[in-house]
């Protein structure tokens, strides 16, 4: 209340609260990983600030920022359903909303309530789970079995310095590196390298299950096959059969062959009849020497097929594939307003006005009590329940609230199977009566 001197009936002075700060996720084109949030899980916005005398406005909540890498999939963690799903810098979405403030107590005076003590709370703020999924974006995806030599032909495309050895499952993460094409090129594509698919990676087999969705954002996908294995063609063909498994577009894009390891023993003589064999199913095939890094036989060979596979730079300069998405879903009971129904022995009333009304009560406060039961029947909450079969002395859920129904319209009001059971025993009743009555009459006249 509003206390001065010489102001003897100031009246309610008291300001509203400020709202509290909500959560965004946007791109930062400086991040390639997800490897911050392996450590730092939980993540908060600022609280809003309380209002304050002269009906003075409380604060706003900090906002919080989240960058992730482009190409990032959002996720609903419980529900599974998806947020949006960010590939450019100027998309940004909000995945938590900070909650409102409440209302000082100079909102509610009327012309015949002068002085209210009735105030509203700040409404909590959401918590929410949810999953972050990277799709790479990259100009060029390479792709094929373990210990084909792809972190090796990454090495000497680029500059790149990926974990290089001789044994499967080197790459156990997806690396990444710029291919320079020259001054006078000007485009400096990015190229990808996946770690290694085996057969039945798109069922889960393998390390390639978590990575097969990065060579949808590919425009290129160069499969890399050890030109010296047993056979490079049944090779190249599992890691075909598993990439049309996950997704049948991938055979699709744009596909180069990359005959690798021609530096082993008696892998020339064999060069010709792989190229012929790959040629036959419409493929493309360079073959090199990624070991011998930038110099390394066929590695400049490879570097012009890719210049001449890969679009003008306007097209490069443009996402792989058309701007991310944000999902709006409509909630049918935002619509509606509220929805009752039955929850074991009780009834839960479900709705985001009366829920988020439930949080800015204070109960202890009768007039706040009053307002919060005359919000009901305004709403029509109160003659919901009652066609909903709810009766005094029913428990009624709202949010974390528990209610004990308490209908003054129930008072000498009767279910059908009470309303029998009374007749019965009025009818009994009667019964008695008229016998009494014929006994006594009997007894009378003799």
């Amino acid at each position: 209340m509003r206390r001065e001197s010489h102001v003897p009936r100031g009246g309610p002075d008291g300001g509203d609260g400020g709202r509290g700060g909500s959560v965004y996720v946007s791109v930062d084109t400086g991040q390639t990983t997800l490897r911050d949030f392996e450590q730092k899980r939980f993540l908060t916005a600022g609280d809003g600030g309380n209002g304050g005398n002269k009906q003075s406005h409380g604060k706003a909540g900090r906002e919080l920022e989240i960058g992730v890498p482009p190409g990032t999939a959002i996720f609903d963690a419980v529900s599974g359903d998806l947020i949006a799903d960010i590939v450019s810098r100027e998309q940004r979405v909000m995945i938590v909303k900070g909650g409102r403030g409440g209302l000082g107590n100079a909102h509610f005076v009327t012309s015949t309530h002068q002085a209210p003590r009735h105030a509203q709370k700040g409404e909590p703020g959401e918590v929410r789970a949810v999953r972050f999924e990277l799709r790479l974006i990259a100009d060029v995806g390479l792709v094929g079995l373990p210990n084909a030599g792809k972190s090796t032909t990454l090495a000497a495309l680029t500059a790149a310095q990926p974990k290089i050895g001789d044994y499967p499952f080197t790459t156990l993460e997806p690396n990444l590196g710029v291919l320079e094409l020259g001054l006078e090129d000007g485009r400096r594509p990015t190229i990808a390298d996946l770690p290694g698919l085996i057969e039945g990676a798109s069922m889960g087999a393998g390390l390639g299950f978590a990575f097969l969705r990065h060579a949808s954002r590919t425009r290129i996908l160069v499969h890399v096959v050890d030109a010296s294995a047993a056979d490079p063609l049944r090779d190249a063909g599992i890691i075909r059969d598993e990439l049309s498994a996950h997704n049948p577009a991938l055979l699709e894009k744009t596909t180069l062959i990359v005959l690798n390891k021609i530096d082993r023993p008696g892998v020339h003589e064999r060069l010709v009849e792989l190229q012929e064999g790959f040629a036959k199913l419409g493929l493309n095939s360079v073959a090199c020497s990624a070991l011998g890094g930038t110099l390394g036989e066929g590695v400049g060979a490879l570097r012009k097929e890719l210049a001449r596979l890969l679009p003008d730079a306007e097209t490069l300069s443009l996402p792989t594939e058309p701007a991310g998405v944000v999902v709006h879903r409509i909630d049918p009971i935002a619509i509606s307003g509220f929805e009752v129904s039955r929850e074991g022995v009780a009834f839960r009333v479900r709705g985001k006005a009366i829920e988020r009304l439930v949080h800015q009560t204070d109960f202890a406060r009768d007039e706040s009590a009053e307002r919060f039961h005359h919000e009901l029947k305004r709403q029509g909450i109160e003659e919901a329940l009652r066609k909903a079969g709810c009766r005094a002395g029913d428990s009624v859920l709202i949010g974390d609230l528990a209610l004990e129904w308490d209908d003054p319209d129930d008072s000498g009001l009767l279910n059908a199977a009470d309303a029998a059971d009374v007749a019965d025993l009025e009818l009994e009743e009667i019964g008695e009566t008229l016998e009494e009555a014929a006994t006594g009459s009997s007894e009378g006249s003799q």
